[in-house]
């Protein structure tokens, strides 16, 4: 149970936070292993970092969009771009009562929902801590841990078995194993003839189309969980076709960026599950509409993850704290990407289960000041 938050700040609730500056950074953090999905391969996490600061108390936020548009349209330099000189001019100087405040500010704007999302989140950080309670308790979420499974890249098989014993070792409550074109069949079966009894799921990254659709439904035979974004990223009509014709449950990932792409997926039965990455969506307040959608379907959730450092890894637990994340989300322990963090908290999880961070108000994590600037490749300051 939360203790009884003491006094916020003077006016904090009442006359809204003022964002007096903000700091954008361009972080690189190199992964222990390589990544490796149908669309390529990833040896580092780089990644915009956004600190706004008021009165103060400072409000983090991680984007996720990455150096070239391989996962969605959007990348860093057009997301820097955007941010410098659309976004945070028109919110540095001035006072917000609430996070949803900022919506008339970037709701004119098209797409570009992984910068709206990261001015977003840090706000969200910021009113939490202005209000001095955790950020899970102004979404709504409870509870003091949410579970979480493993992400594995593509690999040979024998080495995809390697990391599937150390997953189910370490107590992770679901594995999802990458696939692509001709690493598919073969290999989810090895897996499941090992281990015939844990949750498997797996994530194709768009690299299937219609004329592949014989080959989705032998993967019927491996009890998985769920096959997530077999198709196009743009896609719903064409799931729903594929969806028609197996067994196994769809999950939407890149397809689903707003409750309404939730609801006409839902209603055509393009998807069973949904995966809900909050930079992806725009933000918390997009994300909570759709869960609360898929909750209305009695259609299932879960947090994806974009290998995120520790504070984008934090604001993923905090969201994961809602009713309907039931199933297991990618936020599994941080040290299995990186041999440093950001942060100064450890994010770790224990047979399956990541503790909510505590270390204060907001996200509950802080960041390591002096490593972050050892891996910092750019740093500018926006004023009023």
């Amino acid at each position: 149970m939360l203790e009884k938050p003491e006094t916020p700040p003077a006016g904090a609730m009442h006359q809204g936070i003022l964002i007096e500056s903000a700091e954008l950074r361009i972080v690189s953090l190199p992964l222990l292993t390589p990544f490796v999905i149908s669309t390529g391969t990833m040896t580092a996490k780089t990644f915009p970092l956004l600190v706004l600061k008021g009165e103060g108390l400072e409000g983090i936020g991680e984007a996720v969009m990455d150096p070239a548009p391989d996962y969605l349209e959007e990348t860093i330099p057009g997301a820097m771009a955007f941010l410098r000189d659309v976004l945070l001019p028109q919110i540095v100087g001035k006072r917000f009562a609430s996070p949803y405040e900022l919506q008339p500010i970037l709701a004119p704007w098209r797409g570009n929902r992984m910068a709206k999302a990261v001015v977003e989140m840090a706000f969200w950080d910021l009113w939490a801590k202005s209000l001095n309670i955790p950020l899970k308790a102004v979404l709504g979420g409870v509870g003091d841990s949410v579970d979480v499974g493993v992400s594995l890249g593509i690999a040979p098989v024998e080495k995809t078995l390697e990391r599937v014993d150390e997953a189910v070792a370490n107590g992770y409550k679901r594995t999802k194993l990458k696939i692509a074109q001709g690493h598919d069949v073969k290999i989810v079966e090895a897996v499941r003839a090992r281990h015939p009894a844990i949750k498997l799921t797996v994530d194709a990254n768009t690299d299937y189309g219609m004329a592949d659709l014989p080959v989705l439904q032998a993967l019927d035979d491996f009890r998985l969980d769920y096959i997530e974004q077999p198709l196009a990223y743009d896609d719903i009509h064409d799931h729903a076709k594929v969806q028609a014709a197996l067994k196994t449950a769809i999950c939407l990932d890149e397809s689903i960026r707003s409750a309404k792409d939730a609801r006409i997926a839902l209603e055509l039965g393009a998807a069973r599950v949904i995966n809900i990455k909050v930079g992806r969506v725009g933000g918390f307040a997009s994300a909570r509409a759709i869960h609360d959608t898929c909750a209305a379907f009695d259609a299932p959730v879960w947090c994806g993850g974009m290998l995120e450092s520790g504070i984008g890894r934090a604001h993923n637990i905090h969201l994961a704290t809602l009713a309907n994340f039931t199933k297991p989300g990618d936020t599994s322990s941080a040290s299995r990407y990186f041999k440093r963090d950001i942060i100064n908290e450890p994010l770790e999880a224990t047979n399956g289960e990541m503790p909510v961070p505590t270390n204060g108000p907001g996200i509950g994590v802080t960041l390591d000041q002096g490593f972050l600037k050892t891996v910092s490749d750019h740093v500018e300051e926006i004023g009023a």
